[in-house]
């Protein structure tokens, strides 16, 4: 709900469509300075404890958010300074977080585990962004970041109730230090299979994103109000949802490298279709095949990642990855800001699939081996559950 409020705010607080793309600059630069300290506090230390204190810290941070607002006190640099404190704690929140998971289920059950895991979370992308417009309508825009923080209580209640989890930690004397964080780097570059599915996230991400743009495709190219606009965030997530629930049923996933690499060319070729739509109903359902798309991607390559690389080494891998799968779209939103302030709306979202496209074209020439990756090759470690 409050990622697509915040988005709608500066919408109303500015019609320049560069200063919309500040967010995703505002988001990417603590995860690329956090990152790699944070997956070494993955590593080293509890990790059900980091999610507890990252949880915490997001509830405040909404509920400022959401007092300023409400008081009338908001403006576009609040909001810049609060959405950069919630990246420092989504930079220390994402590996503990993913190395969690392979914690918690037994190897052969992962990739079904990955696929409720985004189930759960498309949900609530589903349901967030389509209520947000509602509540915005119905009870002003503060409501949206209030009912943000109340939620986070439902979050510090779950994990109290996982009770607690075994991994395998660094000892704390090599544990956050830069030895540890250029231990985990190479082991990265060691393997082809993650680096190549990394680089292909940032590049397919950094091209097709145009989220921030939602705004203003729904007010100066559809001419739809707000609770449209907020279906229509909403639509990615519902094609997501849609796939993970079918992966979630397969009991053996193969042929997983041209599985991946499909994904990545439908969901550049859905992006270029929704940037030309000129109806509500053509741009949500090309917005739906997109999150499809990226949903069977994003369940293939955290597979990938987390059966290849050993618990202990599960945090510094997912921290380097977060600065790929999180700075492709940050970075792609502002490189979108900017193409749409110079040329258009429309362009700056149908070049972006295109160069998705091509972008793949590249990595398959660079690492022909991930269109031959099946999924039964040998794994590096397996979960630590029973």
């Amino acid at each position: 709900m409050q990622i697509w409020a915040i988005f709608w705010h500066i919408r109303i607080l500015t019609d320049q469509p560069i200063a919309i793309s500040g967010v995703g600059l505002v988001r990417i630069l603590p995860v690329i300075f956090f990152s790699l300290i944070s997956g070494a506090v993955a590593d080293s230390y509890n990790r059900r404890t980091i999610i507890f204190i990252t949880q915490s810290s997001a509830a405040v941070l909404a509920l400022i958010l959401g007092l300023l607002t409400l008081w009338g006190y908001i403006t576009l640099w609040y909001i810049y300074l609060l959405t950069a404190l919630q990246a420092v704690v989504v930079a220390f929140d994402g590996p503990a977080r993913a190395a969690l998971i392979p914690n918690l289920v037994p190897t052969e059950d992962l990739a079904n585990a990955f696929s409720l895991n985004s189930i759960a979370s498309d949900a609530g992308s589903v349901i967030g962004p389509a209520v947000s417009g509602f509540v915005i309508a119905a009870s002003g825009q503060a409501s949206v970041y209030l009912i943000n923080a109340i939620s986070y209580v439902a979050v510090i209640v779950a994990l109290i109730l996982i009770g607690d989890i075994p991994q395998k930690m660094q000892p704390h004397i090599n544990g956050v230090s830069w030895s540890s964080i250029r231990e985990g780097i190479g082991f990265i570059i060691s393997k082809p299979i993650i680096f190549s599915s990394m680089i292909l996230d940032f590049i397919a991400t950094f091209f097709a994103s145009a989220n921030t743009l939602m705004p203003f495709v729904a007010n100066d190219v559809l001419h739809v109000n707000v609770v449209a606009y907020g279906w229509l965030s909403a639509a990615q997530s519902v094609g997501a949802m849609t796939a993970a629930v079918i992966i979630s049923q397969v009991h053996q996933l193969r042929k997983q490298g041209p599985l991946f690499l499909s994904a990545v060319f439908i969901f550049g070729l859905a992006t270029v279709v929704f940037g030309a739509a000129a109806s509500f109903a053509v741009a949500w359902t090309a917005l739906a095949v997109t999150g499809a798309a990226d949903g069977v991607s994003t369940i293939i390559r955290n597979t990938i990642r987390q059966l290849q690389t050993p618990d202990e080494m599960r945090g510094r891998m997912t921290s380097v990855n977060q600065i790929f799968f999180q700075g492709g779209p940050q970075l792609g939103e502002l490189e979108a800001g900017a193409a749409a302030q110079l040329f258009g709306t429309p362009f700056a979202i149908i070049s972006g699939g295109i160069g998705c496209i091509i972008g793949l074209g590249f990595i398959i020439a660079k690492w022909p081996r991930i269109w031959r990756y099946d999924g039964d090759e040998p794994m590096m470690a397996g979960a630590t559950a029973d």
